[in-house]
């Protein structure tokens, strides 16, 4: 469980680092299941957008008790998982992740999510590990982005300059295992992996069931796979009685 101190540091900085850590057999379990989804996708191999549209039994490592303890915390006692992602920096990886607000993408009304976002190998300043802007968050606004096609990045929509200072940004250095929850208007971004060793991250996405997921919405480029997304229930009932959830 988060203390108060953790639960406040969320709400004022729009993010925090929990004390728990997952166990090295179940972060082993998940190495091997992100290369089984490799071999067979091989398009994913530094990004998969959607897990569970393309291997659904991925959604067992949102079930951990204790994750989910956090995330009621957080965001209250009805809540189910709509995604997760795989970010994979192999190792001298030159794909950055530009600064954005996660909300920009997801077309999820009212807009609510709390990602935890979990470091499947260490992550640290030499590979690209994540990197936020504390309060960013606390007005509960998208700020103007806009698109950056250029190569070498892993994400396509990017924050207007003038929305941040680059220079407030504080680095997320985790060891494998640790993870870190955050807010889903807060801005982040991460740079290239400049290392010799891997940076595996997996988030997952929980929204509370009082939003819906507005497949229609036709946001960013969650547009491509809104129709095949499924979503499942994590605690409570589907307030909105709207997500169609799948129940296991």
């Amino acid at each position: 469980m988060l203390s108060p101190a953790q639960v406040t540091h969320y709400q004022e900085k729009g993010y925090v680092i929990p004390d728990y850590r997952i166990a090295e057999d179940v972060l082993d379990r998940i190495r091997q299941h992100h290369a089984s989804l490799i071999a067979k996708y091989p398009q994913f191999t530094d990004y998969c957008p959607a897990l569970y549209v393309y291997d659904s039994s991925f959604v067992q490592y949102a079930k951990d008790s204790i994750i989910l303890d956090m995330v009621e915390q957080l965001i209250g006692p009805n809540f189910a998982i709509w995604n997760s992602s795989f970010f994979a920096k192999p190792a001298l990886n030159g794909t950055r992740t530009p600064w954005h607000q996660d909300g920009e993408y997801w077309p999820i009304q009212p807009l609510a999510t709390c990602s935890v976002w979990i470091a499947v190998d260490d992550a640290n300043t030499e590979n690209g590990c994540l990197e936020f802007i504390p309060g960013s968050h606390r007005n509960r606004r998208l700020s103007p982005h806009h698109t950056n096609n250029a190569q070498g990045l892993a994400l396509p929509l990017e924050l207007d300059a003038d929305a941040f200072q680059v220079s407030a940004a504080v680095p997320i250095e985790l060891k494998a295992g640790q993870m870190s929850l955050h807010d889903v208007f807060l801005m982040h971004a991460s740079e290239p992996n400049r290392s010799p060793n891997p940076r595996r991250g997996m988030t997952l996405r929980f929204m509370p069931t009082s939003s819906i997921y507005n497949r229609g919405l036709q946001k960013g480029v969650a547009r491509d796979i809104d129709a095949k997304r499924p979503i499942f229930h994590m605690r409570g009932r589907d307030i909105s009685n709207k997500n169609n959830l799948i129940y296991s």
